[in-house]
């Protein structure tokens, strides 16, 4: 049985970026970490051209007393895990509503259209402007840069579980991604993945501790 209370039930969580960010990975050890907490959850996932850098999106319901359908209901998205930008204004819209959340990542990754010359990319401070507008609380985290540092930038994906884990809006224990990521990476991969995890905890506590208010970008 589940411990903690959910501040919804189901809670509503949608994971999006572009293929190549490890965007179904983070999904299935976010699910690990809650179904070791004693929580149904179910996973839907859809895919654009994901092996050419199109959208990826993966919806998890979480709840204590049942499973549901895999599909979230538009506007009824709880917390929005952005690994890109503008993936997470494009979810925010369909899916977001007044109490929504987002976390982001900061990095761009401009799709084919754009490079061309064909549409233009927002700036970071029409995103953030964007965010606020859709949603209650906005944060913004620099986690590719981060990964970069641990050396490969896919670690992203981990940071950004980190930070979900330092907002506090679901029972996330180290503990429990130290045994959900073994089920998908190599032993001689888990210390680089703790770090990054904890990297990303470090990141919101900081955030917490110098920015007041509802926005956190």
């Amino acid at each position: 049985m589940a411990s903690t209370q959910l501040a919804q039930d189901p809670y509503n969580i949608i994971i999006t970026g572009v293929g190549g960010q490890g965007n179904v990975m983070a999904s299935r050890v976010l699910a690990n970490m809650l179904v070791k907490r004693g929580y149904y959850v179910t996973i839907g996932e859809t895919f654009g051209a994901s092996q050419r850098g199109g959208s990826v999106m993966s919806h998890l319901r979480v709840s204590a007393r049942s499973s549901w359908s895999p599909q979230i209901p538009r506007g009824r998205v709880d917390v929005v895990i952005a690994l890109e930008p503008t993936e997470g204004i494009r979810v925010l819209k369909d899916y977001g509503n007044p109490q929504v959340t987002i976390l982001s990542n900061t990095r761009a990754i401009r799709p084919v259209s754009v490079i061309a010359g064909e549409q233009d990319y927002p700036s970071m401070e029409e995103i953030r402007s964007s965010a606020q507008e859709l949603a209650s609380s906005a944060w913004f985290i620099d986690a590719t840069d981060e990964a970069v540092k641990l050396g490969n930038p896919i670690l992203g994906n981990i940071i950004m579980l980190g930070a979900l884990s330092g907002l506090g809006v679901l029972p996330l224990e180290k503990e429990d991604f130290k045994e959900a990521i073994l089920k998908s990476v190599p032993q001689d991969k888990l210390d680089v993945n703790l770090k990054a995890y904890d990297i990303g905890r470090q990141m919101i506590k900081e955030k917490e501790d110098s920015i007041p208010g509802k926005d956190n970008s």
